[in-house]
């Protein structure tokens, strides 16, 4: 799954917030639920749009961008 796939950006929908695709749910909402200690599953429970696979697509995208840039 590529980022096109989880990701979506349209200034045309909610004015250009990076959503999940299919949605219009903020990406920034998974990282504030998970910060807030709210396990994942609260987060689907909040947001049934979401599915388990973009979630934890997005989650493993996010760690490896994280690893790669400290190792740069």
């Amino acid at each position: 799954m590529t980022a096109k796939d989880i990701i979506n950006i349209d200034p045309e929908l909610m004015g250009g917030t990076p959503v999940f695709r299919g949605t219009r749910i903020p990406i920034q909402t998974l990282f504030d639920h998970l910060e807030e200690g709210d396990s994942i599953e609260i987060f689907f429970d909040d947001f049934p749009g979401v599915t388990r696979e973009q979630a934890l697509a997005l989650l493993e995208m996010a760690k490896n961008n994280l690893i790669d840039q400290a190792k740069a």
